[in-house]
């Protein structure tokens, strides 16, 4: 079984691009990532996309888009439903969402926002590597779930506590 993943944030643009490229490498075959924004900036931040380079992540096909493509109703993505949802800001995770088919497990993974660093490249590279490092540890212990005996209550629970991981 392959499970769908969306990672969602405000503007698509870093976090939750970070995470749908990640997953999509470390779990190919088993899961199938995406993301969206709720606001979508319509580009993704360079220092994401060189990070995810240097880290060996395929960045091809990555953009940023609105999450209306995945919701109830629009099947834009021409997607299966999603298994799970995991909003990764926290504005993302306040907002009122669409409505999802499938009813998919959510869970929310907030990381602080890299891009909203300011000042010297370096400093903005150590915040994307610090991003992308804390994403990547969420990202590995769920794809160490036993994801095929566990029902959804416990997916539930056990994503969430993904979320609370430095």
């Amino acid at each position: 079984m392959i499970y769908n993943t969306l990672f969602l944030c405000t503007g698509n643009s870093a976090r939750s691009v970070l995470a749908e490229a990640t997953l999509n490498d470390l779990g190919r075959g088993r899961f199938q990532a995406f993301s969206a924004g709720s606001q979508p900036s319509g580009r993704v931040n360079p220092f994401a996309l060189e990070l995810l380079a240097q880290r060996g992540h395929p960045v091809e096909g990555v953009r940023s888009k609105s999450w209306d493509e995945f919701a109830a109703g629009t099947a834009q993505s021409g997607t299966a439903q999603m298994d799970f949802i995991i909003t990764v800001c926290a504005n993302a995770a306040g907002e009122v969402c669409p409505l999802w088919p499938g009813h998919p497990a959510t869970a929310h993974w907030g990381v602080e926002d890299p891009a909203a660093v300011e000042g010297r490249d370096e400093h903005k590279r150590a915040a994307f590597l610090t991003a992308y490092s804390i994403l990547r540890r969420r990202i590995e212990r769920l794809l160490a779930l036993p994801l095929e005996t566990l029902d959804a209550a416990a997916i539930k629970v056990r994503l969430q506590d993904i979320g609370s991981v430095p």
